[in-house]
């Protein structure tokens, strides 16, 4: 196999790989654009320009919706809402390699929730990983394996990462059942529009002022959730979800790298409960052929 055909044939795990480093970098760049908005309301435009990038990129799906389309837009962006506004909350007391870290644990918390809402039994190597990853939470904390002792910032984006995985579990209901590009414009502006009506519940009840710093962060971010969605979309189609996971578990990882080169430095003790945060991920999705599966559906 030459390397243009190796390059062919790799594109979709390549493509994965790149979207990371865009999500990872996302976090260090919400901090920012928060010096120059309150973080409901940023939510808000933020996810405003993603709706309209995706509009762009997908004109010719934009018609023949339906009422079952906009159902599933509407839960999809519900709780895109939650996930990414109490994030972004979380992001004004913590830094961004932490908040990615605790993030990243809605990949081993997807299958428990799949467990509980569906009856799909957790694979060992789930319980394994969500066991890792609680360790590295309790590292991460900073409080050591004494006590777990969550900062405001620290819960609010645990509660964020929850949101995030009933956002992937939604999106895995609805995926065969509906247009995707016609939903991903129905959840982005669902998700903007919920967080302007939710934004005066926090005290927001002023727009900020459209300065051009504000406006190139959002239209950044907004250009990099259209892409990251779409590629999304267009590689999981290839990729099977366990590798998929695996590669996803590399984004807190671009956002430690990526606050480090900013001048973050988390403590030797959090950067070693964030390291476990991702083997959590990582073991979580792992299934080694050693191991019997069961004759049970599982996750």
């Amino acid at each position: 196999m030459n390397s243009s055909t190796w390059l062919h044939s790799k594109a979709p795990q390549i493509s994965l790989i790149l979207i990371t480093m865009i999500w990872g970098g996302s976090f260090i760049t919400v901090q920012y654009g928060l010096n120059f908005s309150s973080p409901i309301l940023f939510v808000a435009l933020r996810f405003a320009a993603a709706a309209i990038a995706v509009s762009l990129l997908s004109c010719k799906d934009l018609k023949g919706f339906n009422a079952y389309e906009v159902f599933a837009g509407f839960c999809i962006g519900a709780v895109i809402a939650i996930g990414y506004g109490t994030q972004t909350i979380g992001l004004q007391s913590i830094s961004s390699s932490e908040s990615a870290f605790l993030t990243a644990l809605y990949v081993p918390l997807v299958p428990v929730f799949m467990w509980l809402c569906f009856k799909s039994r957790p694979h060992i190597m789930t319980w394994l990983g969500v066991f890792l990853a609680f360790l590295g939470l309790i590292l991460l904390t900073g409080n050591g394996l004494g006590a777990v002792q969550l900062s405001f910032g620290q819960l609010i984006t645990l509660l964020g990462s929850v949101a995030i995985a009933f956002e992937i579990i939604l999106i895995s209901y609805f995926a065969s059942k509906v247009n995707l590009r016609r939903v991903t414009v129905l959840q982005l502006a669902f998700a903007s529009l919920l967080c302007f009506l939710i934004a005066p519940l926090n005290g927001e009840t002023h727009l900020p002022a459209l300065e051009w710093p504000l406006v190139a962060v959002l239209c950044a971010l907004g250009c990099a959730s259209a892409v990251i969605q779409l590629v999304m979309n267009w590689a999981q189609r290839m990729v099977d979800p366990s590798q998929a996971a695996i590669i996803y578990a590399g984004e807190p990882v671009w956002a430690a790298l990526i606050g480090r080169l900013a001048g973050e430095r988390l403590p030797a003790l959090a950067l070693l409960g964030g390291c476990m945060v991702v083997l959590g991920v990582i073991v979580s999705e792992w299934r080694p052929k050693f191991l019997k599966q069961p004759q049970s559906k599982e996750v």
